[in-house]
Formats: structure tokens, C-alpha cells, sequence
């Protein structure tokens, strides 16, 4: 089933991500983590949608959408900056396999952070971070979405990983390597979310580290 839903407020989180919230339909459901398929109520874009995580929660009167645009080419997601208030998005059901299993180890990669944050939002509102630790890759310190937020929630360890060299930051790749140095408990579970060549990665390390595959919570192929 689609459903239309219109633009409250859009606002900047970084130089090329936006917060976008809109109405919600009655009895839409999701869970934290889950996404859904938006495409944009114009001309010549009904037809392209795109997967995007909500990073409302699920008892929220509205829907959010933490979305990363690439203005280099002309995609949905440089269209989606152009919106405005008023303007509707078309959405199907919510999908998706990450959600929450307990206190662990999050690795995103850029956009990859979108299902973490109702996830972690959620459990700072719930005081239940202890053992929750956030390593973020990105190429420079710019693109860190929602850096303040994170350094702000008590009892989450952040570590932000940058592809520029960035005095007080880990430089490199998100490796074997970097997980011994930063990672104390490799029985905890493992949240991976980001491009594809950052998952297999950090997968590959995760093995070397004896990690199973159940400790992975993760996007299905």
C-alpha cells in the first residue's frame, strides 16, 4: 500500500544531509532501525524510489528522515534538497532487518549511521547506553551527522573514524587493526550499516576477531 505524506519542516544537519519530518498516516507502523521506500510526488519522480531509514520513533506523531544528498549528479537525493514545506513523498510499508538486540558495538559508515539513530536515540531516553559504543566513519569531520548529539549521550562511547588525516581522530579504515585497539568485548553484538565495501570490511575483521554470525545484526542481502 502507498501512502502520501507532506512536508512539514526541512533543515540542514550538515553541509549535504537534511532532516526532513512529515506527516504521519494513521496506523503506520515501524520499528526502530526499519526503512521504507520514499519517492518524491513530482513530475518524472514518482517512479524513482529510493530506500530510506526513519529516524523518528515509532510512537512520534510525525515522520523523520535523516537523508545524506550527492548534489555531483542528478539522483533523487539532489532533488530531495529542493523540497519544501507542503510538498508531498509517496512511502509503501516499512521493512528491514536491523533492530535492537542488545548493548554492542554500532559501526556505520557515512549514511550507514541512519538506523542507528532512533536505536540510540531510544536508549538515551531510556538511560540504557552502558555498553554502547559508536564508531562513525567518514572522510572528513564535516560529514559526521549529528556529532553534538552523539558526544552528548551519556554512556556512549564515540569514536570517529576520518578518511582525511584530522588531528585527535583515528585515520585509516575501519580494520582489523582498529577494532583490537578500540573494542574491549568481541562477545557483544555488532551493528554494521554502510556502503558496501565498508560492510565487507568490517565483516572480514569481525571474523578474524571470532565474531559469529549471530552477533551481527545487519541489512539482508
Amino acid at each position: 500500500m502507498t501512502h502520501s505524506i507532506t512536508l512539514r519542516h526541512i533543515e540542514p544537519v550538515t553541509h549535504d544531509t537534511y532532516r526532513l519530518v512529515f506527516d504521519r498516516p494513521d496506523g503506520y507502523t515501524f520499528e526502530p532501525g526499519q526503512a521504507t521506500e520514499l519517492a518524491l510526488d513530482r513530475g518524472g519522480w514518482r517512479d524513482e524510489g529510493r530506500p530510506f531509514t526513519f529516524t523518528s520513533q515509532p510512537e512520534d506523531d510525525h515522520l523523520e528522515f535523516t537523508i545524506k544528498t550527492y548534489h555531483d549528479h542528478a539522483g533523487v537525493t539532489r532533488e530531495i534538497a529542493t523540497l519544501t514545506p507542503g510538498e508531498n513523498a509517496l512511502i509503501g510499508p516499512a521493512w528491514g532487518a536491523i533492530h535492537d538486540i542488545g548493548p554492542g558495538t554500532f559501526l556505520a559508515g557515512g549514511a550507514g549511521i541512519t538506523p542507528f539513530i532512533p536505536i540510540l536515540r531510544r536508549r538515551s531516553r531510556e538511560g540504557a547506553l552502558d555498553g554502547c559504543r559508536l564508531i562513525f566513519a567518514n572522510k572528513s569531520v564535516r560529514d559526521i551527522i549529528l556529532r553534538e548529539e552523539w558526544e552528548a549521550m551519556n554512556g556512549l562511547e564515540t569514536i570517529f573514524v576520518l578518511d582525511e588525516p584530522e588531528p585527535g581522530f583515528p585515520h585509516g579504515p575501519v580494520d582489523s587493526a582498529l577494532l583490537e585497539a578500540r573494542v574491549n568485548d568481541f562477545s557483544c553484538p555488532f551493528y554494521v550499516c554502510g556502503p558496501p565495501g565498508f560492510i565487507e570490511a568490517v565483516e572480514s575483521a569481525l571474523r578474524e576477531h571470532g565474531v559469529r554470525e549471530d552477533q551481527i545484526v545487519q541489512e539482508e542481502a
